[in-house]
């Protein structure tokens, strides 16, 4: 970390982005060529099949070449999906027909906690989408980099510091080989987020002073039952959103949106962070070992503060966006639907906007383009801060301590096993009475996951 300017990390990955812009459909498909390009989807989960889905539609000949998941029955739920025809992709003159975009015949679906690794092994295959459950992405990612194949991964990148530190080590390989890399941290590719954010660089709400981060809902989340004959890893897997080491829990599986976000508003990374958190209504055996609410404070080398609130409990007031505070105003951007800027001084709003692009589909385009064109594209890093943000104010809530940012992300703190067979034991494991310890502030075994 300490080679990162922590004030203009964050400036120069807005600055690569407006590089990658997309281009009007004439001028693109000029540029794109007529290679194909062959894509193995890792994951096959709903978010997998929409990533895939997204790549099929970017511009320019690709095709589904392989699929591998840890469950048979999820891979040939995707794949049918994916060719049944009532999926809708790019009708584009430069993809080609739907028809023409899947071709994963029996031998290329793998199946297992290590089927990635014989996708990796496949030649043909230039991209892969890793969209498995988090807990899972650092050594896939590593795979991949190892195995020279440009990547889209999900967020967030990694569960623990542990796999941040692998996915940073990474990142340099794949700057190294010159492999592009996506992360679906999405708002980075929303024009009504990138407005909004260039008005705060450009000084419009003056001195930012505090930054104030909101995933305050209902609740989500599949729920699996467990079956009789499941082992203690399988059901974890299948369920994978109430267990920490697989999930990150929720504030990092999905307020890591929000994290990525506070960090390009600030454009540099804090220092230390402190919280709270606990379950008032995940309780019993059956939610893992997750909590439902966190509070946690973050400190800017500058003094100025980012404030993030997380909850899911069903019948509670709700708020999804990210507020700026400045000295002249106020910048947010609320249910990534429409952003405002209020001066202090005005009655009226500065500036507001709507959303005026798929941002899930953008982030897909620029991808693919950087690829056809080789222009740079690497957001491994990014992602890698972004969810090592989140990472810190669970440790932080789970721990009741006051934790360093630096000092936490090298002690490598792990709670991600290496099983990659079914018949290995679970880093965690149900108490004798039933269900899982919970994370306690205090204790000795608090951090753990």
């Amino acid at each position: 970390m300490n080679e990162i300017d922590r004030r203009n990390f964050i400036a120069t990955s807005a600055t690569a982005a407006v590089g990658t812009a997309l281009l009007p459909t004439s001028a693109r498909a000029e540029a794109a060529g007529d290679r194909e390009i062959k894509i193995a989807l890792v994951g096959c989960g709903g978010r997998g099949t929409g990533a895939a889905v997204q790549a099929l539609s970017t511009y320019g000949r690709v095709k589904l070449w392989a699929m591998a998941d840890a469950f048979e029955d999820q891979l040939e739920k995707s794949h049918k999906g994916l060719t049944a025809g009532g999926i809708k992709f790019s009708q584009s003159t430069e993809a080609g027909p739907p028809t023409d975009r899947v071709d994963v015949p029996p031998e290329r679906r793998f199946v297992g906690l290590d089927a990635y690794r014989k996708v990796m092994a496949l030649p043909e295959v230039d991209v892969v989408i890793l969209t498995t459950p988090p807990g899972f992405r650092p050594r896939q990612f590593e795979a991949a980099v190892a195995a020279g194949k440009h990547v889209f991964m999900e967020k967030p990148v990694a569960t623990d510091a542990h796999g941040v530190q692998q996915v940073l080590t990474a990142a340099r390989e794949a700057k190294r080989k010159n492999l592009k890399v996506g992360v679906g941290l999405n708002r980075r590719h929303s024009p009504l987020y990138e407005a909004a954010i260039e008005r705060i660089h450009a000084g419009e709400i003056g001195r930012l002073n505090t930054i104030r981060l909101y995933n305050v809902r209902g609740g989500v989340g599949k729920y699996y039952e467990r079956q009789p004959e499941d082992s203690e890893l399988l059901y974890q897997v299948r369920h994978w959103y109430y267990f920490a080491w697989l999930s990150g829990d929720f504030i990092v599986e999905q307020s890591v949106h929000d994290y990525d976000v506070g960090l390009w508003m600030k454009g540099m990374l804090p220092v230390r962070a402190q919280g709270q958190g606990g379950r008032l209504v995940r309780s019993g055996r059956d939610y893992g070992n997750i909590y439902d609410h966190f509070y946690v404070e973050y400190d800017f080398p500058d003094g100025s503060k980012m404030l993030t609130q997380h909850r899911h409990i069903p019948g509670c007031w709700g708020l999804f966006g990210e507020y700026a505070d400045g000295s002249k105003g106020t910048a947010s951007v609320l249910g990534k639907q429409r952003g405002m800027i209020q001066l202090h001084d005005q009655k009226t709003a500065l500036w507001r906007e709507k959303e005026s692009g798929n941002s899930y589909q953008i982030e897909h385009d620029r991808l693919f383009r950087a690829i056809r064109e080789d222009t740079p594209h690497n957001e491994a890093e990014r992602g890698a801060h972004a969810s090592f943000a989140a990472i810190l104010g669970r440790m932080a809530a789970y721990s009741g301590k006051m934790l360093e940012w630096d000092e936490a992300l090298e002690s490598g703190h792990r709670i991600t096993p290496d099983a990659e067979s079914w018949d290995a034991p679970a880093l965690v494991n149900p108490l004798p009475e039933g269900g899982y310890a919970i994370p306690k502030p205090g204790s000795k075994s608090a951090t753990r996951g």
